[in-house]
C-alpha cells in the first residue's frame, strides 16, 4: 500500500464508521423502549437484535485484529440473535459501545504498512483494507435495517436523518454558499 495513501485511507474508513454509527444512534434515540424489541413477523430482527449482532460481531472482528482470527472462539453468534430476558436499552447499547469501541481502538493501531497484512477471518485470509471494507458493509447493511425499522416504528413523528424530503434544493443552495465562503 501506497504510504502517503494508507493514512487517508484509514481516516476515510474510520469516518464512514462513524458516520453510519451515527446514523443508527439518532434513529434508535427515536424509537421508543418497547419498540426496540418488536418484530415486524418470525423472520425479521428486532432493533434489540441488530443492537446486539452489531456490537457483538465488531468486538469479534476487531478485538486483536491483526494477531487473532476475527471469529473468536468465545463469540456465540447464533445467541446474539436471542433476547436475553431483563435486556435493556442500557444493557444493549453497552454491547453496542464495546464493540464500536474495539473498532476504534484497532482503527487508531493501524499504520500504514498494516494495510497489505493478512488477517483471517473464520480461517478465510483478507488484507487488512479487505477486512476493514468488508466490515464497513456489513455494518452499513445493519444501519440500513436499523434505520428502516425505526422510521417504521416511530411513523409520523419520525424526525430525518438526512436530507428531509421535498428540501433538497433548499439543502443544495445552502452548501453552495458554504463552499463559496
Amino acid at each position: 500500500m501506497d504510504n502517503a495513501l494508507g493514512p487517508h485511507l484509514i481516516e476515510e474508513i474510520e469516518n464512514r464508521y462513524r458516520s453510519n454509527k451515527s446514523l443508527a444512534e439518532a434513529a434508535l434515540a427515536q424509537v421508543p423502549d418497547e419498540d426496540l424489541f418488536r418484530t415486524l413477523d418470525r423472520e425479521t430482527n428486532s432493533l434489540a437484535v441488530l443492537i446486539q449482532h452489531m456490537g457483538g460481531n465488531l468486538r469479534s472482528r476487531f478485538t486483536d485484529f491483526l494477531t487473532t482470527d476475527g471469529e473468536k472462539p468465545d463469540r456465540h453468534r447464533d445467541a446474539e440473535f436471542e433476547i436475553a430476558a431483563g435486556m435493556t436499552r442500557e444493557t444493549l447499547m453497552a454491547r453496542w459501545e464495546e464493540g464500536w469501541g474495539c473498532l476504534f481502538s484497532a482503527l487508531a493501531s493501524l499504520s500504514p504498512d498494516d494495510l497489505s497484512k493478512t488477517v483471517t477471518i473464520r480461517h478465510e485470509p483478507h488484507t487488512v483494507v479487505e477486512a476493514l471494507q468488508r466490515s464497513l458493509c456489513h455494518q452499513v447493511y445493519h444501519v440500513g435495517q436499523v434505520v428502516m425499522l425505526a422510521k417504521h416504528y416511530v411513523s409520523e413523528t419520525w424526525r430525518p436523518l438526512t436530507v428531509p424530503r421535498g428540501q433538497t434544493e433548499e439543502f443544495n443552495r445552502r452548501m453552495a454558499e458554504m463552499a463559496r465562503k
